[in-house]
């Protein structure tokens, strides 16, 4: 029997442990052996920050933005390494894997599957480059540092990854379209494959409800379009909450009858200051019976990110037949499919992404045919299997 393991830096919390549990619970669904192995003590990511500080001449700019994996843990040499079939990498920074760990988990001769959740396993020492191509060739002068140089910090990371990367065979896999042909373009891949999988949603536990009844127990107006818009951090600028209000000022459409319902954290609540028309702020939310209602009270999810690598609310709202609007900037174009089922603004126009609105307050779209859309694409079980297919294909190259 197959059995993968899956390294990630926690077991839960942020968008990768989440997506790392629940691809595990799938292959356990589907019979695959399947366990997750995480970060245990909090040391080497501390020893990183204070060697990124150091380098970033003492100042905290940019100190929680970039990753540098001079240090981490062995997992080698962990039990559950040796049983092992398949090693499947998903986030594994803050201080987890250091570039040596990741060299010796090549060395093993395990094959290596390694999901992109962000760009970091494709450039240096970013999560997301942005508008910069250097990872493209090789990177310096990087603008996330205080002092970039054409030897910074970037560069000899770079080289580092570039060296250790070629002590094996690595499986890419982009979580969208757009993230693989981000990996494709860097030349830390050369040499390797990159694949194409989305991430595993549990459609199946989202369990659409009557509006009526979602609205009444949110507290929600009963006379209005609903927009829900969700994040992790909801005051990130790469989130875009300030673009939606300035897209819903554009929209034309009548304030009185739109009401914003906003779920995430937030750090900075004077954004809340500047909503454009009534609102209703949930705070954090976790669990399928909670988003299921959140969504069912919707008609319409709005996503103003700058980029996203899949865009999973926007899956998870579909699913509960909300409209969806967002700007066509990564992963959103494997979700939504224009003027079809929804609206794909041109990336980082407001003005389009406020007649994206315009449009959806006017559909009424089929809610079972939403619902079953992201069920053939991204359903739980067809993710698990295209996973299989891929692990058995690096074990019968071996």
């Amino acid at each position: 029997m197959m059995h993968v393991l899956h390294v990630n830096t926690l077991a839960d919390g942020g968008g990768a442990a989440i997506a790392a549990s629940r691809l595990s619970a799938a292959l356990q669904a589907q019979g695959v052996t399947s366990s997750l192995c995480v970060r245990r003590g909090h040391l080497p990511f501390l020893m990183e920050r204070l060697r990124i500080f150091v380098a970033n001449g003492c100042s905290r700019n940019g100190l929680w933005l970039v990753d540098i994996a001079n240090v981490g843990e062995d997992i080698t040499r962990r039990e559950e390494f040796r049983r092992a079939d398949i090693v499947h990498l998903h986030w594994v920074n803050q201080g987890f894997l250091s570039l040596n760990s990741i060299g010796r988990i090549l060395d093993s001769g395990k094959p290596v599957v390694w999901t992109l959740h962000d760009m970091w396993p494709v450039t240096a020492i970013c999560h997301h480059a942005g508008r910069c191509s250097a990872y493209t060739r090789r990177c310096h002068d990087c603008p996330m540092l205080c002092n970039p140089a054409p030897d910074d910090l970037s560069a000899r990371v770079f080289d580092r990854k570039r060296q250790i990367y070629t002590r094996g065979h690595i499986n890419f896999v982009g979580v969208s379209r757009w993230t693989a042909d981000k990996a494709r373009q860097s030349a830390l891949t050369q040499g390797h494959d990159v694949h194409v999988i989305h991430n595993a949603l549990p459609v199946a536990e989202l369990q659409p409800m009557p509006q009526a009844q979602a609205r009444r127990e949110l507290s929600l107006p009963e006379d209005a379009k609903v927009i829900v818009f969700g994040a992790a951090r909801l005051d990130l600028p790469l989130k875009g909450l300030n673009r939606l209000f300035d897209a819903i000022r554009r929209s034309g459409l009548p304030r009185q009858k739109i009401h914003l319902l906003l779920f995430g954290g937030m750090k900075d609540d004077t954004l809340l200051s500047r909503v454009p028309c009534g609102y209703t702020y949930v705070g954090p939310v976790a669990g399928a019976q909670a988003l299921s209602r959140l969504y069912s009270a919707a008609d319409i999810v709005a996503s103003a990110s700058s980029y996203e690598t899949f865009g999973q609310t926007l899956a998870e709202a579909m699913a509960c037949g909300c409209v969806p609007v967002s700007f066509d900037s990564g992963g959103q174009s494997d979700i939504i499919h224009h003027l079809h089922d929804g609206y794909l603004a041109h990336a980082g126009n407001v003005d389009d992404l406020a007649r994206g609105l315009k449009w959806a307050f006017g559909q009424q779209l089929d809610a079972a045919a939403q619902r079953q859309s992201v069920l053939d694409r991204f359903g739980a079980d067809v993710v698990a299997r295209q996973y299989i297919q891929l692990y058995q294909s690096c074990l019968d190259s071996r």
